[in-house]
């Protein structure tokens, strides 16, 4: 009897061990990577612009480099951004991590082979145009393509609410163009999303971006 009771308080040790050793390891929360956000100003005259970003999360690059939070640049009609130092750019650029919960609620599950001609019908309906949406599939495309499927669901307040931007003087249209998307081995049933038009008008601000959420 007494060497059933050292066996056993001799397992609840091993199995409190386990417990502590398993609780060490649990895995941190979940980071998401808002990649490759660029923004694209479009005045309707040469104008200086100050664009600011407040952001709920870590910036980890931006370019052209920030002062204050923010950038300063000419703009003119035609996109071309311009610093004090006379370099030019066609956007400005930055990426960072959060922990920002993306809603897939509605969205629409891609075959991987379809996601391009998803994406070119998709973007021309939400407004961007033929240069913006092909800077942004080139950058997609190569992560999204080879994958079974893809759920994607573009954002709007999840995203707009942790990434604030303001833009001095005040543009008569900003479209910010935010996809979430995750692979996936098959296919899953979702509500399809609607997709707004944008009428772009006066000085215009551009912006799109993705997430991977895994």
């Amino acid at each position: 009897m007494r060497t059933a009771n050292r066996f056993f308080c001799l397992v609840l040790s091993l199995l409190a061990v386990c417990c502590l050793l398993s609780a060490c390891r649990e895995e941190p929360e979940t980071e998401q990577g808002d990649a490759k956000p660029v923004v694209y100003l479009y005045p309707q005259e040469e104008t200086e612009v100050t664009v600011t970003l407040d952001y709920d999360g870590d910036l980890t690059c931006v370019y052209p480099a920030m002062e204050n939070g923010g950038w300063t640049v000419t703009a003119r009609p035609g996109g071309t951004l311009t610093d004090d130092a006379g370099q030019t750019y066609n956007y400005l650029y930055w990426e960072g991590v959060s922990n920002t919960e993306y809603d897939f609620s509605r969205g629409f599950c891609v075959p991987g082979g379809d996601t391009a001609a998803f994406l070119e019908d998709a973007l021309a309906q939400l407004g961007l145009t033929r240069r913006e949406a092909n800077e942004f599939i080139v950058y997609w495309l190569p992560r999204m393509e080879p994958n079974a499927y893809n759920l994607i669901s573009f954002q709007s307040d999840a995203y707009a609410d942790h990434a604030r931007l303001t833009v001095t003087p005040e543009p008569d249209s900003v479209l910010r163009v935010f996809m979430a998307w995750m692979p996936l081995e098959s296919p899953v049933e979702i509500s399809e999303q609607s997709l707004p038009a944008f009428d772009r008008t006066g000085f215009a601000v551009v912006e799109w971006g993705g997430a991977e959420v895994r």
